[in-house]
């Protein structure tokens, strides 16, 4: 980067932001905008100079620091004074130091803004007739140019296309869309691009030796992330770190500097969430909140990681993001593989609806902590056809004194968000067998001070309501923990099952605690203990590949239609996205009929 501003700055003896010290001096200082310098350097080159340009993006991505470097580069005369335009200004000559500096005769700046108005246009108007003064060009530098008014722009429209030959236009804006059409024909339009992660960690890792400052490279990757692509933004946010640091800055440091959570103790709060544990996700938002997080900026994060987990999702290649750590990378991953889109996407919505309410509530904790509960309870409800599912596929459990219940029975505690007495999040206990208290020892419910507490039930009882796998998986939902049922699903071949013990051959790229975390949460769920074994043989097909089985069958089936191959034959990319069959066509027109209505008696039809 050029320093001669700052060496300015410095010489008069005082201090000068990092943004301004080290504002691009010429297009090869200009970072990530390498399709407008190549086509402004063909343009130069081939004297095909327009006659009004307009830069457009987001904030901080050179607008007007682009605008500046044309203007010197037309107007530079190189250090022996015989030079023409280029697109490599001397920074030496008269034109191009009185440039840098702002106090040129003939490069005009205008803030439209403030100066909205058709008399400032006018003004300009009236002085294109005259010749610069003393540089090539008559340059008019008009920023956040959406500002002008209607009558400003419709004043601006005839000297805009047929200006003189001395004079040139340049126009920086943040929103293209407000500039009129009729101005956008006239001038020649360049989009300046947001940074990308890769080339502002590189800009910023060069910027802290030069003022004698040590910045970690995970907190430069903070600054880039919450930056957004916007250079001016990044070498703001790194001047204020390195003050925060006093010249040695850590990633905590930024991270406290920023009001920003530790991405991995985001990810843990994640990871409780959607186990159904409110007890440990509440606890850990007010630990976070009691260092200095941001409940909202906690929220904003959640809303972040859940976004990005659902790229990774659809793009494994998107877990490769230079500012996430290899760790978090790993543990997105892990998550993308595990999540169904369904549970991704609906949390995705109740974090938006979050952000609102935290935003417009009085009490930003509160309002968090409630999105939190909500979250845990929420974010992995079935879908009613799931629900109906399972109800007509799940035989019921035997008694365990003898005989079958009709319907399984659940009975939701008065209080607390569940726990190793109160069941699952909700406080959802199933109870099969006889009423409370009765003569066949079932989970006996006892309400005292609006709380009710489950008694543990005898070990054999409670081993004696799973009889079958299906029921452990229906307690795993149940309790709804959707990361544990989503590996059990993906993860597990079943070899055997006896209540209490189940032997299982894990997949190749199942988790290594997989066992030891189904075993354990079984454990506390039923206060019974369950011995989970490790086979390398013998076992089936996971619940993953059954359900992908059948859908693959009937794809093939569909295949096969004459109809079907037609397409395939003629549109060879063309792939089967969604089978309807006839029985769910049925389903759907009876959804959308309308009720009948019963003919009114009309009294006078009869006349």
């Amino acid at each position: 980067m050029n320093e001669t501003a700052g060496d300015t700055g410095q010489a008069t003896g005082q201090y000068q932001v990092l943004a301004r010290k080290y504002r691009p001096e010429t297009f090869a200082d200009l970072v990530g905008q390498d399709a407008m310098v190549r086509t402004l350097k063909n343009a130069f080159a081939a004297d095909r100079i327009a006659q009004a340009f307009i830069m457009t993006g987001i904030r901080g991505t050179g607008k007007t620091t682009t605008a500046r470097i044309i203007a010197k580069g037309m107007n530079c005369i190189g250090e022996d004074g015989q030079g023409g335009p280029t697109t490599d200004p001397c920074g030496k000559c008269e034109h191009c130091t009185a440039i840098m500096e702002g106090r040129h005769v003939d490069v005009m700046e205008m803030d439209a803004a403030s100066r909205t108005g058709v008399g400032d246009i006018r003004e300009i108007i009236d002085s294109v007739q005259y010749r610069a003064a003393s540089a090539r060009y008559k340059i008019y530098i008009i920023d956040e140019v959406h500002m002008l008014s209607t009558s400003a722009f419709n004043a601006l429209l005839k000297t805009l296309e047929e200006p003189p030959a001395h004079v040139k236009f340049i126009f920086a804006t943040t929103e293209i869309r407000k500039v009129p059409v009729t101005v956008l024909s006239r001038c020649q339009r360049f989009d300046l691009r947001r940074i990308e992660p890769e080339l502002m960690i590189d800009l910023l890792r060069r910027l802290p030796p030069a003022e004698g400052a040590d910045i970690a490279e995970d907190a430069l990757a903070l600054i880039t992330r919450a930056a957004e692509g916007s250079a001016r933004d990044a070498t703001s946010l790194l001047d204020q770190a390195i003050s925060h640091g006093a010249g040695e800055t850590t990633a905590d440091q930024v991270r406290a500097m920023l009001g920003l959570a530790d991405r991995g103790r985001v990810l843990d709060l994640m990871d409780m969430i959607l186990r159904g544990d409110a007890a440990a996700a509440l606890t850990e938002l007010s630990a976070q909140y009691a260092e200095g997080a941001d409940p909202l900026a906690v929220l904003r994060d959640l809303a972040e990681i859940t976004h990005w987990v659902s790229v990774v999702k659809i793009t494994p290649d998107a877990a490769e993001d230079p500012t996430v750590s290899p760790d978090e990378r790993a543990r997105g991953s892990q998550m993308a593989e595990a999540l169904p889109m369904r549970v991704l996407t609906r949390m995705w919505q109740m974090l938006l609806k979050a952000l609102e309410e935290v935003a417009a509530a009085p009490n930003a904790m509160m309002a968090a902590e409630m999105a939190v509960i909500r979250l845990t309870h929420v974010a992995d409800l079935p879908t009613p056809e799931q629900l109906m599912r399972t109800l007509q596929d799940t035989p019921p459990p035997p008694h365990p004194g003898g005989g079958q219940m009709n319907a399984p029975h659940m009975n939701a505690p008065m209080g607390g968000a569940g726990g190793p007495s109160g069941g699952g999040p909700g406080g959802y206990v199933p109870q099969q067998g006889a009423p409370s208290g009765g003569p066949q020892g079932g989970p006996t419910m006892s309400a005292g001070n609006g709380q009710a507490t489950a008694l543990a039930p005898q070990a054999d009882l409670a081993l004696a309501r799973y009889p079958s796998f299906e029921h452990v998986l229906e307690l795993i939902r149940v309790k709804r923990d959707g990361l544990l049922l989503e590996y059990v699903k993906t993860y597990l071949r079943l070899v055997s099952y006896q209540p209490g013990r189940i032997t299982i051959q894990p997949t190749d790229d199942a988790p290594k605690d997989l066992a030891a975390r189904l075993g354990q949460q079984l454990q506390n769920w039923t206060h019974a203990r369950w011995v989970i074994s490790l086979a390398n043989e013998g076992g089936g097909e996971t619940i993953t590949e059954r359900e992908n089985a059948a859908e693959n069958a009937l794809r093939a089936e569909a295949s096969k239609h004459p109809i079907v191959q037609a397409v395939l034959e003629n549109f060879p990319k063309a792939k089967i996205t969604k089978i309807r069959t006839a029985e769910d066509l049925a389903a759907e027109v009876q959804a959308e009929a309308l009720p009948e209505v019963e003919d009114e008696w009309d009294p006078f039809e009869e006349e």
